[in-house]
């Protein structure tokens, strides 16, 4: 038997005898009657019968995934590849190449290709407000499988036949992140335009776009665009992003406030930030924060920026300011000539601080509760000794991360052990050599062995599963108390810090002891 494949080619040749009942029988006879005759003639004998089978082997099937694993085309055909793409960015794509086809080996690479192409489009869009539109081309059945919007429109019982849908409400740019999306299964995010992706998203109903867009904001969230976040977090309603936005915005009050966002929020979010209880920042900035988004709305509601104006478009919001909660210095120099308030208001302030019997005031008049600082201590126990711990500024430095977004506001350091003195503490805090915070301040020790705060201008916020570098130059005459029995790891409420030494430090400071006891952060 010659079994070969279904081209032909030789897989295997095995020959066997085949004896039929017949040629079994004559064959007996004629060796009964030859005897001892000698077997060489009948191993000469030809086989009975020959028989060629054509073998057909079952495998298993293969996707053309399997097949080329994230294989790229051939050399010859990367700028070809490379060419498309730019023409599906640019919306100038004709193909060139009649087996287009051949150059991509899977489905999905086949169906990025119809990615903003007019190749076989069946819809086409016109996106964004007037006198900024952009026609892009569609594929309904690519659409209607990506989006249960897009399925409605084109095969739902309401399905209108339109050659051009108009969609103002929506910037080109983040249309085309989305159906990139659904095109190519790829997201790709701007910080410019990751909030209209957003929207375009949530419109559609791609959920998981949407998720992709809140993960970016999250990561990418600080004080300088918290308050733009938060409005936005609560009109898309993400309550998470919503509650993100609120940490940063307690911890790191005024450079939120101070920030060119705050002065775009709506109405509705000023309020909410101006009633926030738990907003860390001094009234006086809260007053001037507020100002600010005046001016801004009288432009907005096209209005000349006059004190009146200002009070009109502030409404009832003026009276969360906490006035009255104020410095007498910030109040007297700073809200009680701005023009803002009437001049009754002024004169019942006034005697707010001053008069045993207080007026009635419109304003509240009970200060923020604001944020409780933590303090995680690394040290078990502190000692000081004749000849340590002594400045002469040389640098002691310790590195330490966190499992938890946290701010940190400050350090704790020890004091003179020889009794009451001041020193001058430059405090500084690092992310790969990156300044992120730095403040030169003094403080006074009584001579305990307790910690003494010194603190940043602003609280500097602290991403997680990242090591930052705590550094502090102190110059003072007196030796100081220094921690000892160091721990690497300290739990402190629902976040864990993790130490290590620093080659910054050139003054003994590591994790078994040293300075730098404390980090003082908001959680």
């Amino acid at each position: 038997i010659l079994m070969v494949d279904e081209k032909g080619k030789n897989m295997k040749c095995l020959t066997f005898f085949l004896m039929l009942p017949e040629t079994v029988k004559n064959r007996s006879k004629k060796s009964s009657k030859k005897g001892n005759s000698s077997n060489s003639s009948s191993s000469k004998l030809p086989p009975v019968c020959y028989e060629i089978i054509t073998l057909k082997t079952k495998k298993k099937k293969k996707m053309a995934a399997d097949i080329f694993p994230r294989k790229k085309p051939a050399n010859t055909n990367t700028t070809a590849v490379q060419q498309y793409h730019q023409q599906n960015l640019n919306n100038n794509n004709t193909i060139p190449a009649p087996n287009w086809q051949g150059l991509y080996p899977t489905i999905r690479e086949r169906n990025a290709v119809m990615f903003n192409n007019d190749l076989m489009a069946d819809v086409h869009f016109v996106v964004g407000p007037p006198g900024g539109t952009q026609r892009l081309p569609g594929h309904k059945y690519v659409l209607a499988v990506g989006s249960s919007v897009f399925h409605a429109m084109f095969y739902g019982e309401l399905a209108e036949d339109k050659d051009e849908i108009r969609i103002p409400d929506v910037e080109p740019a983040a249309f085309l992140a989305m159906l990139k999306y659904i095109y190519c299964d790829e997201i790709d995010l701007a910080a410019d335009t990751v909030l209209a992706t957003l929207y375009a998203a949530k419109k559609y109903i791609v959920p998981h776009l949407a998720r992709a867009c809140v993960n970016f904001l999250e990561t990418s969230l600080s004080a300088k665009n918290a308050c733009v976040l938060l409005s936005q977090s609560c009109l898309f309603e993400e309550p998470d992003l919503t509650q993100r936005c609120w940490e940063v915005i307690d911890a790191q009050a005024e450079l939120a406030l101070k920030s060119e966002g705050f002065c775009d929020i709506d109405f509705q979010t000023l309020e909410s930030i101006l009633r926030r209880e738990t907003l860390n920042a001094k009234e006086i900035v809260v007053f001037e924060a507020a100002l600010n988004w005046a001016e801004v709305e009288c432009q907005r509601q096209e209005l000349t920026a006059t004190i009146e104006n200002k009070r009109k478009v502030l409404g009832k919001a003026l009276y969360l300011i906490r006035i009255p909660t104020m410095a007498l210095d910030d109040f007297a120099n700073g809200a009680a000539q701005s023009g803002i308030l009437t001049l009754n208001e002024t004169n019942d302030i006034f005697l707010w601080y001053t008069a045993a019997k207080k007026p009635e005031l419109q304003f509240v008049s009970k200060p923020r509760k604001g944020l409780v600082p933590q303090r995680c201590h690394r040290f078990q126990s502190c000692a000081y000794r004749s000849n340590q711990w002594r400045y002469r500024g040389r640098c002691d430095s310790i590195q330490f991360a966190v499992d938890k977004r946290v701010f940190i506001a400050g350090f704790g350091l020890y004091g003179s052990s020889c009794g009451s003195a001041e020193y001058s503490a430059k405090i500084e805090l690092k992310r790969q050599g990156v300044i992120l915070g730095q403040n030169l301040s003094k403080y006074f020790s009584d001579g305990s062995s307790n910690t003494f705060p010194v603190w940043f201008e602003y609280p500097v916020q602290i991403e997680p599963d990242t090591f930052y570098t705590a550094s502090v130059i102190l110059d003072g005459n007196e030796l100081s108390y220094f921690g000892q029995e160091g721990m690497t790891e300290v739990q402190c409420g629902k976040v864990t810090v993790q130490f290590q030494c620093s080659s910054d430090s050139t003054n003994g400071t590591g994790v078994q002891g040293g300075q730098i006891p404390e980090l003082i952060f908001y959680a």
